[in-house]
């Protein structure tokens, strides 16, 4: 059972995590082209990939707990907190901005949110990357 869930839980993190930090900047792709709808729709898919990932956090807990790992490890915790925050990150800042910049492509007005884009999706990965980092390191 340890070996799915370890499968699952990497399988989950490529499929759904990584959507989370990749589909923003195609979405900035799509902006500079001025596809106003197509931004809007990467928002969305952004929004479900977000909350989908939260099954990598259930599968790691799952493993953590059959491997007998006490969530007191400074690996584990740190990597739970720099998740949530990545998450939080991409709910309340990415997804909404891609939302405002869909619109405002579309209706050919707005403020460039651009590098409001950029900068908190840049933030997003560099936090998984981390995560990533301290999951396969375990200092």
């Amino acid at each position: 059972m340890e070996t799915v869930l370890n499968v699952l839980h990497v399988l989950s993190a490529v499929f759904l995590v990584g959507p989370m930090a990749i589909l923003p900047m195609v979405g900035m792709r799509d902006l500079r082209s001025g596809e106003g709808a197509q931004v809007a729709s990467l928002a969305k898919a952004t929004f479900v990939f977000s909350l989908a990932s939260v099954a990598a956090l259930v599968f790691g807990f799952g493993l953590q707990g059959m491997a007998g790992i006490p969530i007191s490890r400074p690996w584990i915790w740190i990597s739970l907190v720099l998740y949530l925050v990545a998450l939080a990150i991409s709910l309340l800042v990415v997804v909404p901005t891609m939302r405002q910049a869909g619109t405002d492509a579309a209706t050919g007005g707005g403020v460039n949110v651009r590098p409001r884009i950029a900068m908190s999706s840049g933030a997003v990965s560099v936090l998984l990357v981390v995560v990533v980092i301290l999951m396969v390191w375990k200092p």
